[in-house]
């Protein structure tokens, strides 16, 4: 019996994993494969059912990447094969350049949990983010938050600017940079005992976001 083809997950790096979303994706009986792209070529579409994009501490408008223009043009190709896109955090912005929109420098950082407001639960959701999207040409927002928009959807792609993937262990992992949080005021262990603290109903809102983007 052939296989079936499975979904591309794009991470850039040891430090973004697919976390909660390989966990829903592996609940709902969905075959996916994590390409790394700061080690690896960016893959070709394929048959993939769909495709994700995860964070990055790269920017998405930074051409001298070597692997951020051939994302670009893996996300534009899956657009135009009606191939489903999720794109978040780096992904949301990713995805948004590859629609035609922009990504611009954030009017502050916003690290941590925030609420959202629009057709997405309020949250909180995590943010690490220092640019912001834009809502692509043709898109809908379908939330906002106190930096600009927060998710766009459009046909069947939706991109959001926080991380509904991140888990306890993720965070505890990012903040190990503690002089960067110290520039911003923010103590290390006391985000992380707060991401402990949200994450039973973090993971449901998320579950509930990728069942949203999957449902169409």
């Amino acid at each position: 019996m052939r296989a079936l083809p499975r979904g591309l997950i794009l991470s850039h790096g040891d430090l973004g994993p697919a976390a909660l979303l390989g966990e829903w994706l592996d609940e709902r009986g969905r075959a996916y494969e994590v390409h790394d792209l700061s080690s690896a070529p960016v893959p070709a579409l394929g048959e993939a059912p769909f495709v994700a994009s995860l964070g990055s501490e790269e920017s998405a408008n930074d051409a001298s990447v070597e692997w951020v223009a051939g994302e670009l043009a893996l996300l534009r190709e899956a657009v135009a094969a009606d191939v489903p896109v999720l794109g978040l955090c780096f992904g949301g912005q990713a995805l948004c350049l590859a629609l035609g929109g922009e990504v611009s420098r954030a009017p502050a950082p916003q690290v941590g949990w925030f609420e959202i407001s629009g057709e997405i639960a309020p949250g909180p959701w995590f943010h690490w983010h220092y640019e912001q999207l834009s809502v692509p040409p043709g898109a809908r927002e379908l939330a906002r938050s106190a930096a600009g928009p927060a998710a766009f959807r459009i046909g069947r792609h939706l991109g959001v600017q926080f991380h509904p993937e991140v888990t306890a262990g993720v965070v505890a992992d990012w903040s190990r940079s503690a002089g960067e949080l110290a520039k911003l005021g923010i103590d290390p262990a006391a985000l992380v005992e707060e991401t402990r603290r949200r994450a039973p109903r973090a993971r449901r809102y998320a579950f509930e976001l990728f069942d949203t983007w999957w449902d169409g």
